[in-house]
């Protein structure tokens, strides 16, 4: 950030008085602009015995499978921005469940949130973000074709404790990766 989005003069990193961090504060009105991680948030649509997945149209990771999820509007809450995002990308209608899952990942400042949900029909196909949307029980889950950790875990921990029969809440933190792509 070069220039304050309020008055567009020059900004300039600094602690600001009662702050902790150095933040981009403008030089001429005082503003001060905070920049914060970014709520990925999607849903973990289950059918019977399967969930329903996306083959991405889009990088990153493009045509690797993941759950319906996306950025999270300003104006909406979290439920809403599941259900929209699964209907953008699958096409798909759901009933949000509870809140399944939440992994901070702050090297590339996210938080990626997940729900279950009930899909509400069969009748879905893929949006513009997707190649392709399917419903895969556990023994079909493209393991090797995941495209994000925070999807993967929270498929596993799914499968897991719906054997179990009882649902708990994640949370975890991810450091980046040995490689990232």
């Amino acid at each position: 950030m070069k220039y304050c989005s309020l008055c567009g003069s020059p900004v300039e990193m600094r602690i600001p008085p009662d702050d902790n961090r150095t933040r981009h504060v403008c030089t001429n009105c005082g503003e001060i602009h905070y920049q914060n991680p970014k709520l990925i948030v999607g849903a973990l649509p289950e059918w019977q015995d399967k969930i329903l997945l996306c083959r991405r149209a889009i990088e990153p990771r493009h045509g690797l499978w993941t759950l319906p999820a996306g950025f999270m509007e300003n104006g909406e809450t979290i439920a809403e921005a599941a259900t929209r995002e699964t209907l953008e990308e699958a096409n798909a209608r759901i009933a949000i469940g509870d809140l399944y899952s939440i992994y901070s990942l702050p090297y590339i400042n996210q938080v990626h949130v997940l729900f279950r949900a009930k899909l509400l029909a069969l009748d879905f196909w893929p949006g513009p973000e997707s190649l392709e949307v399917k419903l895969f029980t556990e023994a079909e889950i493209p393991w090797n074709e995941i495209a994000f950790r925070p999807v993967r875990f929270s498929i596993e921990h799914y499968f897991a404790e719906r054997n179990l029969g009882k649902f708990s809440f994640h949370v975890g933190e991810l450091a980046a990766p040995a490689l990232c792509l």
